[in-house]
């Protein structure tokens, strides 16, 4: 049995659970599987917005789509939420990615 077979019979049994949501989404996209990843990340933005994970690897799998408008409003979004619940440690992180890509796209305004 796989550990995505193991995720999948969990969240059977418990198919509100955020921690089992972001980590079907992480193995999905582990296994490359980015639509089904995807999938289990917007629902978590959806349905469990205070769980402030999501936005970081939500953010960068936009990237990875070169969805860079998509990922400037995950990453302000989880911004907002991370100060709300006082996570230093996941508004820092967001900061942080959240400039390097607006830097980016600053860059690309110049010209």
């Amino acid at each position: 049995m796989t550990r995505l077979d193991k995720l999948l019979d969990f969240f059977k049994d418990e198919p509100n659970d955020e921690f089992l949501k972001y980590a079907l989404a992480t193995e999905y996209l582990r296994l490359n599987e980015t639509d089904k990843s995807l999938f289990y990340y917007e629902d978590l933005i959806k349905n469990h917005p205070r769980y402030v994970g999501t936005y970081y690897h939500l953010g960068k799998l936009y990237e990875a789509l070169n969805r860079k408008d998509d990922a400037v409003k995950t990453y302000e979004t989880g911004m907002l939420i991370a100060k709300d619940l006082r996570d230093n440690h996941a508004l820092s992180e967001l900061q942080a990615v959240y400039m390097e890509l607006k830097g980016f796209d600053d860059d690309d305004d110049d010209y």
